[in-house]
């Protein structure tokens, strides 16, 4: 069974997003959005119209998403099979935040690693 299957996204806490969000855009030339930035991964085997890509998002700094991580950032990988994936976690006794969440972008879940840094599974739509 796959597992990970690529890079989902970096997501960390501003003490200032916009400007944060606008230095990026300014130096290191990456088109933000109002959420952030997007990666498309052109080389990717496309399925059902929908392009693989990754995210770069900035969160203000007094959100509680990382939440309950105590950590400025969360990592977030892309899997296949969200369902089965947790299932065979839970299995493994690793520590799993709360339930599946499916949204227009697909099925999330969360994770603690053993250093309490919260991860975020993401299947894509």
């Amino acid at each position: 069974m796959k597992r990970v299957t690529g890079l989902g996204g970096i997501f960390f806490k501003c003490r200032d997003r916009e400007k944060t969000m606008a230095w990026y855009e300014k130096h290191l030339g990456i088109p933000m959005e109002p959420w952030g930035a997007q990666f498309y991964w052109d080389e990717c085997e496309q399925s059902e119209g929908s392009r693989p890509y990754s995210v770069l998002g900035m969160f203000k700094d007094r959100t509680d998403y990382f939440e309950p991580s105590n950590q400025p950032f969360m990592i977030n990988f892309r899997v296949a099979d969200l369902d089965s994936l947790v299932r065979v976690l839970k299995e493994e006794g690793v520590t799993v935040i709360g339930d599946t969440l499916e949204e227009e972008f697909g099925k999330f879940a969360w994770i603690l690693d053993p250093e309490g840094n919260k991860i975020e599974l993401w299947e894509q739509a």
